[in-house]
């Protein structure tokens, strides 16, 4: 089986091998860029590339500038590394497509099961097809349509909507959500839910008004 591959972006050096030396543990196949413009090319010249763990404070381009141009052209999931702990910096991390988002200074081992439960989603091939209210979800392509047009979804919002639809008319909780769509032990809170829904409405369109705020405890999805 092929080994998937990782680019691993921070201006860092020893950061970087501590993070390689604990992915090819794990057998993946590792890259490393010292620098944002570097991790660009990097991204240019390999379409194989299956996650990118980026730094956010780094020269001559920054990882918001890295991202941006990433998700130009791809929605290949992206783990944001900061040494800040500020809120503005998360919220502005989800809203440019970021899937997920890990202070410094974190555990390896903790970067490396995080790593592991979104490979293991994107690369699960599921036949499945879920449809409705002109809404369709093709989860072994990763594909939305809304009324036979494509839409454009980060991974996270794809497995959001894929939650909502697959829970059709049920209550759902926050902490719920957080358990079942982050899948793992996650250190943010309820926020990272109210932007991500509030994304993916505004991509849904007219469709978006199926995603129900229940106040006080979550949302439900209604046709």
């Amino acid at each position: 089986m092929e080994r998937l591959k990782i680019l691993v972006v921070d201006d860092e050096q020893r950061m970087r091998k501590l993070v390689k030396d604990f992915l090819m543990k794990k057998n993946y196949d590792v890259m490393e860029a010292g620098d944002g413009e570097e991790a660009v090319d990097l991204f240019y010249e390999n379409k194989d590339i299956a996650l990118i763990i980026l730094d956010v404070m780094m020269p001559k381009m920054d990882g918001w500038e890295v991202c941006r141009e990433i998700r130009k052209f791809s929605q290949v999931p992206i783990i944001m590394l900061t040494a800040k702990s500020d809120e503005k910096d998360e919220l502005t991390g989800f809203d440019l497509g970021v899937d997920e988002y890990i202070s410094k200074p974190f555990s390896p081992k903790i970067l490396v099961a995080r790593v592991e439960a979104i490979l293991r989603r994107t690369s699960a091939v599921e036949g499945d097809v879920i449809e409705n209210g002109g809404i369709s979800i093709n989860q072994a392509a990763h594909e939305v349509k809304i009324d036979g047009e494509l839409v454009d979804l980060s991974f996270k919002e794809f497995e959001l909507l894929t939650y909502f639809m697959t829970n059709q008319g049920v209550a759902l909780s926050r902490e719920r959500i957080l358990n079942n769509v982050w899948n793992y032990d996650y250190f943010g809170d309820a926020r990272t839910i109210d932007t991500h829904v509030k994304k993916l409405r505004s991509k849904l369109g007219d469709k978006g008004e199926y995603i129900k705020t229940i106040w006080g405890m979550g949302y439900k999805f209604e046709v």
